[in-house]
C-alpha cells in the first residue's frame, strides 16, 4: 500500500481527488491519501469528510473540461475508513512517518525545495506541471531523484487525454494519418479574458515567481507535439506580449484586487523537431470581444491526412470520427496500454502511471526527465523573446542560455 501526502490544497486538488476516486472505484487500490499539507488548515481540512470541517472554496471555472471547474470531491468518498493527518508545515509531514509518496499541486517557485527534502528522506513524488520555477531548478531535481533512486514524475495530463492518445495512434507506425508534417495550435481569449487574474493566482502574473502564460500553458502543448510527433523539440522561436498590465478579480460582478503584471500573457512561437516538422502555437489569456480558437483543436497534418480534435480527414473525403477508426483498427495491446481497467479520465491515467512506476522500482512515462524537456521547449518561448532570435532547445537545457531565468535563479538561491 502507497501511503500518499499531498502538498498544496487549492482548487486544483478536487480534480485530482476525482481522478483517485475513479481508480478506486476501477478496481486499483494499491494507494490511500493519509495527509494533506497546506499554509491554512483550514483549506486542507475542506477537503477530508464529506459534511465535515470548513466548506470547499467554489471552483473557479466553469467551462466543460477545465480540471479548475471541478469541485465537491472529499477524501472520505472513496477511502473512508482511513485517516487523514492535515499538516500546515510541509517538512513536518514528510518527517512524520505518515507517508511514503508526495503529490506536490503547490507554486512553481516550491517545487525544487519540496522535492530536495522529499527526495532526501527517500520519497517519490509526483509534481505538479511546469517542472520547477527555472530549468536550474529541474535539473537539481531530476538529479537529485536519480542519486535517490526514487520514483520521480511530473503531473502531465494532457498526453493521457482520450483524444490525445487516439491522435498519437493517427501518427505512428502504421497510422492512419501517416508521417507527423507540420502542427499548428492555439486560442486567444478563452481563459480569464480579456484581464482577469488565472484562476484568482496573483503570482502566475509575475515574472519572478515564474509567471506567465508560455511557463503555463507552455508545457501542455510542448508535452503534446512532442508526444504526438514521437521527436524531440529542437528550436524555437517566439514572441511574448504583456498585454493586460493590469488584472483583476471578478466578484460579485466586480473587477477588484487589481495587480499588476510583468509576465507575458500572450505569445506567438514557431518550432521545429529533429525529424524536421515544422509548427506554430499561440496563447493569450487577453483579447476582447470573443475568443478565438484554431481548428477543433491543436490541428495536425501527416503524409496521408489532417487530424484535429476528433475527426481525420483524407484527401477528397469527409472528414470521419477519429475514435471509431482508433476502436476499429488499433491494436487490443495498444488499447490497453493507453487505457488501463478501461479509465479516460486523464488525471486517473496520469496518477495510475506514477503509481505503478512505483510499484515498478521504474520511473513513470511522464518523468521528472520528460517534464524537464517540456520546461526547456516553455522557457525557448521566453528566452528567444528575449534574446531575438530563434534558439536551441540545447542551450536552454544546458543553461548556457538563461538571461530571462536569472533574476529567479537569484531569488531562489539556484545559481
Amino acid at each position: 500500500m502507497i501511503r500518499i501526502g499531498i502538498v498544496g490544497c487549492g482548487r486544483i486538488l478536487a480534480a485530482h481527488l476525482e481522478g483517485y476516486k475513479i481508480l478506486k472505484e476501477a478496481g486499483y487500490d494499491g494507494f490511500e491519501i493519509t495527509a494533506l499539507c497546506s499554509r491554512k488548515p483550514e483549506d486542507a481540512q475542506s477537503y477530508v469528510k464529506r459534511g465535515e470541517g470548513p466548506a470547499q472554496r467554489k471552483p473557479v471555472s466553469n467551462m466543460p473540461g477545465d480540471p479548475l471547474a471541478v469541485g465537491d470531491q472529499y477524501l472520505s468518498d472513496f477511502q473512508p475508513d482511513t485517516d487523514v493527518e492535515v499538516f500546515t508545515d510541509y517538512r513536518e509531514m514528510i518527517a512524520s512517518g505518515k507517508i511514503d509518496a508526495i503529490n506536490d499541486f503547490t507554486i512553481h517557485s516550491l517545487h525544487h525545495q519540496i522535492a530536495e527534502l522529499s527526495f532526501a528522506k527517500g520519497k517519490h513524488l509526483l509534481s505538479q506541471k511546469p517542472l520547477a520555477v527555472t530549468m536550474a531548478g529541474a535539473r537539481q531535481m531530476c538529479e537529485q531523484a536519480e542519486s535517490a533512486g526514487v520514483t520521480f514524475g511530473v503531473f502531465e495530463n494532457l498526453r493521457f487525454d482520450k483524444g490525445v492518445r487516439h491522435q498519437q495512434w493517427a501518427f505512428s507506425e502504421n497510422g492512419p494519418a501517416g508521417t507527423l508534417q507540420m502542427a499548428a495550435m492555439g486560442n486567444i481569449g478563452t481563459w480569464w479574458a480579456p484581464d482577469l487574474i488565472v484562476a484568482e493566482t496573483p503570482w502566475r502574473h509575475a515574472l519572478d515567481q515564474g509567471g506567465g502564460i508560455a511557463l503555463d500553458l507552455g508545457p501542455h502543448f510542448f508535452d503534446m507535439i512532442r508526444y504526438i510527433g514521437a521527436s524531440e523539440i529542437t528550436s524555437v522561436s517566439a514572441q511574448t506580449k504583456v498585454v493586460e498590465k493590469t488584472r483583476y478579480i471578478l466578484r460579485d460582478g466586480e473587477r477588484v484586487d487589481p495587480v499588476s503584471c510583468d509576465a507575458d500573457d500572450t505569445f506567438f512561437a514557431n518550432f521545429e523537431n529533429e525529424e524536421g516538422v515544422g509548427g506554430t502555437m499561440f496563447g493569450s489569456w487577453a483579447g476582447r470581444g470573443a475568443p478565438t480558437v484554431l481548428g477543433e483543436g491543436p490541428v495536425f497534418y501527416g503524409s496521408k491526412g489532417r487530424v484535429t480534435g476528433n475527426l481525420i480527414q483524407f484527401d477528397g473525403v469527409n472528414s470521419q470520427p477519429l475514435h471509431d477508426l482508433y476502436e476499429n483498427d488499433a491494436p487490443a495491446e495498444l488499447k490497453e496500454k493507453n487505457f488501463p481497467f478501461g479509465l479516460e479520465n486523464d488525471f486517473a491515467l496520469s496518477q495510475l502511471d506514477w503509481l505503478r512506476a512505483i510499484e515498478n522500482g521504474t520511473q513513470p512515462e511522464c518523468s521528472g526527465r520528460e517534464g524537464l524537456l517540456d520546461l526547456a521547449c516553455a522557457y525557448a518561448v521566453v528566452e528567444s523573446n528575449l534574446a531575438g532570435r530563434k534558439v536551441s532547445i540545447d542551450e536552454v537545457v544546458s543553461g548556457s542560455l538563461r538571461d530571462y531565468q536569472k533574476p529567479i535563479d537569484e531569488k531562489f538561491d539556484l545559481l
